[in-house]
């Protein structure tokens, strides 16, 4: 084992002693957040505004992400149960808005929360460089999709609400929009999606585009599941994924 994995190591045994019991606190602080007030969305500026037009450094990013890599593994493809999100191709602007509401608790995700900190990665510099490392992966061919595929009535009612609500900001396959911070959701997992969705929905994230809250806010939890297990079925444009599902990062042999 090289110095490299051993590191990765150490950090997820730090992880699982600080966050072994996720789910639980995951839950437990939903259920705060939802009676607390929520944040402006995209107010901008601070270390958001300054990571956004710094230079990234890639090589310093790949040396910033083995802190990342213990959860979100080193391909930056997460976990199909939907436990930790695909990271790999989502847009640099996305991931830095994220991260700094993250930093300055404007989203709430205690697991997350101590390994995002300056002192464990860095000022805005080493934001706007791991996060520039983390766009540049190829994304997991065999990423987690929902139950109703093609050809099922719960795929044709997916299709008609994402159609009917989500298209404007999301595109026509989950591409999102690089200018306005809309996250890509093509080719993320199913679980993740749904477990944000429904956050979203009942007002348990702060962070959330208050236009989407309006949007799905009259969501069933059947609407819900058949809108994301559609989106989860669309495809991603296949010069952005990994060559297999067995692809392993090369930066972290």
């Amino acid at each position: 084992m090289n110095q490299r994995h051993l590191f990765q190591v150490a950090i997820l045994a730090a992880a699982v002693g600080t966050a072994g019991t996720l789910w639980a606190e995951e839950a437990s602080d939903a259920d705060r957040v939802h009676r607390a007030e929520p944040v402006d969305w995209n107010q901008g500026g601070g270390e958001q505004d300054a990571a956004l037009h710094l230079e990234p450094d890639i090589e310093n990013g790949m040396d910033v992400y083995e802190v990342c890599a213990a959860c979100h593994l080193p391909e930056g493809w997460g976990t199909p149960d939907g436990t930790f999100p695909q990271l790999a191709g989502q847009h640099r602007g996305v991931l830095i808005k994220q991260m700094a509401d993250i930093r300055a608790q404007n989203r709430d995700n205690p697991t997350m929360y101590p390994f995002s900190l300056p002192q464990s990665i860095g000022d805005a510099q080493a934001l706007a460089d791991v996060v520039a490392y983390i766009e540049s992966l190829p994304m997991n061919p065999a990423w987690g999709k929902g139950p109703y595929g093609p050809g099922t009535e719960e795929y044709a009612l997916g299709e008609q609400l994402y159609k009917d609500n989500c298209v404007k900001c999301h595109g026509e396959v989950g591409m999102g929009d690089v200018e306005k911070f809309y996250p890509r959701i093509n080719g993320q997992h199913y679980e993740y999606m749904v477990r944000q969705f429904e956050w979203i929905r009942d007002h348990k994230r702060r962070n959330a585009n208050p236009e989407m809250v309006e949007q799905i806010k009259n969501f069933s939890d059947k609407d819900m599941q058949a809108v994301i297990s559609y989106t989860s079925w669309q495809p991603v444009p296949e010069e952005q994924l990994a060559d297999s599902a067995d692809w392993k990062n090369p930066d972290f042999e």
